[in-house]
């Protein structure tokens, strides 16, 4: 008993006793903590291969510029907890791997390489790395689930600032645009929300909820099939094309009367 006391007045029993509690804190929380949400999305999906298949792919195609591990270089940003969602839309949709340096990513055709079975093994590998948002379930993203005037609310309170009513796309600053949304597959758009890719801003579960984004993406398919009732759509930009069509045909009907009634005065003199 004198030997145990002798001991706890040891001037590094404290230290002892520290390193000993966050020890044991630090195993509590690793065997009670539960995994990431789909931390692993070749475990999630049973496909124990993906992520070594998505090794290879990254280090044959993206290191370059997003660095061995992903870490990140001066020619692209750590990929590190982006998750497997971004990985999928910006593959998918063409934008990775980059072209071109510039101050957006544009959509464009898919590399050579690219297919489902690819996208799914990257995007494997990259949400091993460090978790994030995991791809949408089919479920998740099906317009016919979801509620279309409900969604172009969300949609108008939310987006048209930046893609329009109809999702057909504007200019933003500093050389960047927010792209039109009428190639954009339901799984593309719900991946964008999440991720908040380029200048757009993320939307995440707590500002609107995963039944609220399905809703939008049935307004945003359902709006492209949506009838023009001033006839031309005109790319449906808005009031910009359709003032500056009106004016052109104005100025040019102004110009060609100016000339008939010119031309008729002529030929009274003659």
């Amino acid at each position: 008993m004198n030997r145990i006391t002798a001991g706890r007045r040891h001037p590094l029993a404290r230290y002892a006793v520290l390193l000993l509690a966050l020890g044991l804190l630090g195993g509590f929380y690793t065997l009670a903590a539960p995994t990431s949400e789909r931390a692993d999305a070749a475990i999630a999906s049973g496909r124990a291969d993906d992520v070594a298949e998505g090794k290879k792919l990254f280090e044959q195609s993206c290191s370059s510029c997003h660095g061995l591990s992903a870490e990140g270089t001066k020619n692209g940003p750590t990929l590190v907890g982006v998750g497997a969602a971004a990985v999928d839309f910006q593959v998918s949709s063409g934008r990775m791997p980059l072209a071109n340096p510039g101050a957006q990513a544009p959509r464009k055709p898919t590399a050579p390489w690219v297919n489902e079975d690819t996208v799914r093994q990257l995007s494997a590998y990259i949400q091993s790395l460090g978790g994030g948002p995991t791809v949408p379930a089919d479920e998740q993203v099906d317009p016919a689930k979801g509620d279309k005037s409900k969604g172009g609310e969300l949609f108008r309170a939310n987006c048209i600032q930046c893609h329009n009513f109809v999702g057909a796309g504007g200019a933003l600053t500093q050389g960047k645009y927010a792209p039109p949304l009428n190639e954009a597959t339901p799984k593309q758009i719900y991946e964008a929300m999440v991720t908040g890719p380029q200048a757009m801003p993320v939307f995440n579960d707590s500002i609107i909820t995963p039944d609220q984004k399905r809703d939008m993406i049935a307004y945003i398919v359902g709006v492209r099939d949506e009838p023009n009732p001033g006839g031309a759509g005109l790319g449906r930009i808005g009031p910009v094309t359709e003032g500056l069509v009106a004016w052109i045909a104005g100025i040019s009907l102004l110009a060609l009367a100016a000339i008939w009634i010119t031309a008729k005065k002529r030929q009274a003199h003659q």
